[in-house]
């Protein structure tokens, strides 16, 4: 089928792809959940499978194009918007991104029965992988420092978990230290300012190449493995969608340096000017939520719970029967 001749389908791959870029945007949220949400996950792989192998064809096309057309449009439109939010209301939108992942978790879950060893030993590798992920401080994730390396590795990384159903490529470049730097960058270019935009493409070159890179790379390795071992891999990434809801624990807030203190290896020798250029540069400390914040938190989560479960609607039967279809041609 191909999206040229369905209206719903055309309307699917698009919706998928606004959703997937929103992801993106978001620490925590997995592009590749939504699509799988949306039902056009399995169509995803298969045609950057196709296009990297150089077998054209129509429903190929359409189905990429319509993804990265409505990705490309939700990151452009959202990434300052989003970028600004996470920094000022940090508990408030990570309750809502902490909804919206736990929601992905019942469609993959009806993906991985009926449950094999294989499927549980897949799910608890995922699931201590991605805690130990959440756990473990990596270097260079206080603040925003960057060079084409780190940027391309960052690119590489948010590619390939675009892709990965439950694994956050915004969540990767949050740890890395390089999300507020990219979206930064993103909402320079759009802003039109010459001294900006040049600076910004300095950032947005080498991680638009490693995502390509990361993109191609892994579609391909899931569609193999999808079509080889696919009560695994869906046991994989169920592990990896549960583990992705403890890095979004939402009652954190960013702290001005002290004096003193060591950051990114560099000791402060002068308070910070409080504003918000500086403030995405500062560390994160956990606070006591009031009963107020609580009950915030609890109505948003369930919010973004709903939402992301009346995604999963939309789309679970046809990808259900993708995998059936799969596991008989295969």
């Amino acid at each position: 089928m191909s999206p040229l001749t369905s209206p719903k389908l055309a309307l699917r791959c698009l919706l998928g792809g606004v959703l997937m870029g929103l992801a993106n945007l978001v620490p925590g949220i997995s592009g590749g959940t939504m699509l799988l949400a949306t039902g056009v996950y399995r169509r995803f792989i298969n045609a950057v499978g196709a296009i990297t192998t150089f077998r054209w064809t129509v429903p190929a096309v359409a189905t990429l194009a319509l993804i990265v057309l409505g990705a490309g449009a939700a990151i452009a439109l959202g990434a300052g918007f989003v970028a600004d939010l996470v920094v000022t209301n940090r508990w408030g939108t990570f309750s809502v991104f902490l909804g919206l992942t736990m929601g992905g978790i019942p469609l993959v879950w009806s993906l991985v029965r009926p449950w094999r060893s294989a499927s549980v030993i897949a799910a608890i590798v995922a699931l201590v992988a991605m805690i130990a992920l959440t756990l473990v401080p990596m270097p260079g994730s206080e603040a925003g420092g960057s060079n084409w390396g780190l940027l391309f590795a960052a690119g590489l990384l948010g590619g390939a978990a675009m892709v990965l159903p439950g694994l956050s490529g915004a969540y990767l470049l949050l740890i890395l230290g390089q999300y507020v730097v990219i979206l930064t960058a993103v909402k320079a270019v759009i802003s039109g300012e010459d001294l900006a935009f040049s600076g910004a493409l300095e950032v947005l070159i080498p991680v638009a190449l490693g995502a390509a890179v990361g993109i191609v790379g892994i579609s391909n390795l899931m569609k193999w493995l999808l079509r080889c071992y696919p009560n695994g891999t869906h046991g994989f990434l169920l592990g990896l969608l549960a583990g992705a809801v403890f890095g979004l624990w939402p009652f954190a807030t960013y702290t001005m340096p002290k004096v003193g203190e060591v950051i990114r290896g560099t000791t402060i020798t002068q308070t910070w000017i409080d504003d918000e250029k500086n403030r995405k540069y500062w560390p994160q400390m956990y606070f006591q939520p009031s009963a107020g914040q609580i009950a915030g938190s609890a109505a948003l989560i369930l919010i973004g719970f709903a939402a992301s479960m009346s995604i999963s609607r939309l789309g679970s039967r046809d990808e259900t029967e993708s995998r059936t279809t799969s596991k008989t041609t295969s």
